[in-house]
């Protein structure tokens, strides 16, 4: 099975150090985030497969073989109702492996006083499933190897 692929520039940051607690606990599923910088990021499919979901701060990409990626556009971003991204594709599209799926304001973000991390998370996988590929503090670019499964 490939890699999942990092879905966006930034610095690794390893999930339990996440400031929110179903994320850092793993409630989600395992994972690692991304801090990006301060810019406007496109974030890009993980894998090759189908968007399950996609709405403005996050998607779910599911591989043919079922496995599912998490993208989470920072924290409680979903109170800004859309302001600070711009989708490039929808529910139901198939995607390869870098294909752009959402443009991320990251400085309007941090404007309103959110975080701006984005976890990345395998869902319906145990830890023992899943291992992070990078170092904590790594800086990483759309498209390098992140989690193997």
């Amino acid at each position: 099975m490939p890699d999942i692929q990092s879905p966006l520039v930034g610095t690794v940051l390893a999930l339990a150090d996440v400031p929110d607690q179903l994320f850092a606990q793993g409630a989600m599923g395992p994972g690692v985030a991304i801090e990006p910088p301060a810019e406007v990021v496109d974030a890009v499919a993980p894998i090759d497969g189908t968007l399950l979901q996609v709405f403005p701060h996050a998607f779910v990409v599911v591989a043919d073989d079922g496995l599912a990626v998490l993208v989470h556009l920072g924290l409680d971003t979903v109170q800004l109702q859309g302001r600070g991204f711009t989708p490039f594709a929808a529910k139901g599209d198939r995607v390869t492996a870098g294909t752009p799926v959402i443009a991320y304001d990251v400085p309007a973000i941090r404007a309103a006083g959110l975080s701006s991390v984005v976890p990345v998370v395998v869902l319906e996988r145990s830890a023992d499933d899943v291992t992070v590929l990078l170092p904590d503090g790594a800086a990483v670019l759309p498209g390098a190897p992140l989690l193997s499964v």
